[in-house]
């Protein structure tokens, strides 16, 4: 891009992230209104809190996604079809799924890819994204992984978890994005918090960021518009 992003249109891609399994009710409630005040493309949330972030989302124009398989991807692949049934029934739009990541590492490429085929299937006109988590796996297995998810029919690859020791990097995004055919989109998350780090990201193909930092990013972002005159700044007055 040949000007630089600005804030709305980095909002567009983020996923705000409420994952972390300790966060109450109240919590994931003060964090599902900061994705509707900075009008974010949407929450991923866990399994459980779907059907309460649809509802309490409602008319803000942000999309509620969810986790498959998470945060290891070692469920089996009917446990995973069945969880993704429930969390489509329940309103999710997207679904962010773990692949096998130690069948991944055996070689199982065909098993791996059986998996996040059923899924897909499960989904239907869903969007999946098919978590590699990269800091586990060497560039081979992360170019297996991403051909194998490719395949399958998935419509994103993604970084990590953020919940395995490492999130995404330079040059496993850029390796990533080498994988994978331009159908394909790539998205980072685990360690995505400020605006340099989505700025970096962006420049290498990353599409979709999976963040829990969105009003750093976007604060940071809108007082660079304003810095520059490129742009309003956001508008977070109401949703």
């Amino acid at each position: 891009m040949n000007r630089p992003l600005t804030a709305t249109e980095i909002a567009g891609m983020i996923d705000h992230a409420i994952l972390r399994p300790e966060l109450t009710r109240s919590d994931v409630d003060v964090e599902l209104d900061v994705a509707a005040r900075y009008r974010v493309f949407s929450v991923c949330v866990r399994p459980s809190d779907v059907a309460h972030a649809v509802a309490r989302l409602a008319g803000t124009g942000v999309a509620v996604g969810t986790v498959i398989g998470f945060p290891h991807g070692t469920t089996s692949t009917r446990a995973k079809v069945a969880e993704a049934g429930q969390a489509l029934a329940d309103g999710a739009a997207e679904l962010d799924m773990v692949l096998n990541v130690g069948r991944l590492r055996s070689g199982l490429f065909d098993e791996v890819e059986d998996d996040v085929r059923a899924v897909v299937e499960a989904a239907g006109e869903h969007v999946v994204k098919v978590i590699l988590e990269t800091a586990l796996l060497s560039d081979d297995e992360i170019v297996a992984g991403c051909a194998a998810a490719e395949r399958a029919g998935a419509a994103f690859v993604k970084t990590s978890t953020g919940f395995a020791g490492g999130g995404a990097t330079p040059g496993h995004v850029a390796l990533m994005r080498r994988g994978v055919g331009p159908a394909v989109q790539v998205k980072a998350s685990g360690g995505v918090r400020d605006l340099d780090t989505v700025l970096t990201f962006h420049s290498a193909g990353v599409t979709r960021f999976g963040t829990s930092g969105t009003a750093t990013i976007l604060d940071d972002a809108a007082a660079r518009d304003r810095g520059d005159g490129a742009a309003a700044r956001i508008d977070t007055t109401s949703y």
